[in-house]
């Protein structure tokens, strides 16, 4: 049996791993613009990396949804269609040594990016300019399930994600070029 408290637990470490992303985000955005301390270990890690990151989101997302029983809206559906599929590119890639998918989960974290943006700026308040796409569940894309630190909520957290993986396919495609 899930309990609330369960729940909240749950939450809060996704609250901290969120900040943690976030400090590593910036931390490869310092390193790709000049120092290149990781270029080496991004270059052997960093499909890894995205890899477990997209999957581990993707897994979160349906515990979530199908185990806490947190009905997805239509903008949380759209961040997911925007996911989902990266865990299967970037395997895909990693098999065959496709150097060239990050270009893929460039564009695809980019729509989600701008996407999450907009849900969040909904959640924390803000007028909605493009209505809510129509879910099946019939849920509100307004309704907030998470809010972590009185500012993260889910959408942030797929801002997060996607913002991270930008960065990191950026540093992945750098890499592979030098």
């Amino acid at each position: 049996m899930i309990t609330i408290e369960t729940i909240l637990n749950m939450n809060h470490i996704l609250g901290i791993g969120g900040l943690l992303v976030i400090i590593f985000s910036l931390v490869l955005v310092v390193d790709i613009s000049g120092i290149k301390k990781f270029e080496g270990l991004v270059s052997m890690w960093g499909m890894v990396l995205a890899y477990s990151s997209t999957l581990s989101a993707t897994v979160l997302s349906l515990i979530y949804s199908e185990i806490f029983g947190f009905i997805p809206c239509g903008l949380c559906w759209i961040e997911r269609i925007l996911l989902y599929p990266q865990v299967i590119l970037i395997g895909v890639a990693v098999f065959i040594k496709d150097i060239s998918m990050p270009v893929y989960g460039i564009v695809l974290s980019s729509f989600g990016l701008i996407v999450s943006l907009y849900h969040h700026y909904l959640q924390m308040g803000g007028n909605e300019f493009i209505p809510c796409p129509a879910s099946g569940a019939g849920s509100d894309c307004l309704k907030r399930f998470f809010f972590e630190f009185n500012f993260m909520t889910f959408p942030l957290l797929s801002t997060i994600l996607f913002v991270f993986l930008i960065v990191l396919y950026t540093y992945i495609l750098k890499t592979n070029k030098n």
